[in-house]
């Protein structure tokens, strides 16, 4: 079953389980991937969709950070709620060990000895880590970390 038919399923399962945090984040997943298809002007593939979950999980981490400034813990609560969800249809995330060998892969095939190669080693690194689920703030801060 595609990723995007096992959304509107379990959608359609949490409204009937009156589950309401789930229902209103699996409806605004379903919002965002009719907008997507309207954009490709196209049906979603499983890739477009694991693209864009992880798109709205950055965006609600980023919510994360702004809210815990702001000192509003409950909206801190419904944004890491709302990730909870969106995370259970994606793949395992990549572990740190298996960032800091794509990274070390990267810069050995790159050839990359200053930061001014970050640009080349990240995007090495993101292509060995693709379909992995990798968080690009903490293959950032390894790449940084690495040729500094």
């Amino acid at each position: 079953m595609p990723l995007s038919e096992k959304i509107i399923a379990d959608l359609t399962a949490s409204m009937k389980a009156q589950d309401a945090p789930r229902t209103s984040t699996l409806r605004m997943v379903k919002a965002a991937m009719m907008n997507r298809k309207i954009d490709k002007g196209a049906e979603l593939d499983d890739d477009d969709m694991l693209k864009l979950l992880r798109s709205l999980v950055k965006q609600r981490k980023d919510s994360v950070e702004q809210y815990e400034k702001a000192g509003r813990k409950d909206l801190v609560d419904k944004e890491q709620a709302e990730i909870t969800v969106i995370e259970s249809y994606l793949p395992q995330p990549a572990t740190e060990a298996d960032i800091q060998q794509a990274v070390a892969a990267a810069i050995a095939e790159t050839g990359a000895t200053s930061m001014k190669d970050m640009g080349k080693v990240m995007k090495a690194a993101q292509t060995a880590l693709a379909g992995k689920n990798a968080d690009g703030k903490l293959v950032s801060e390894i790449v940084k970390s690495k040729l500094a």
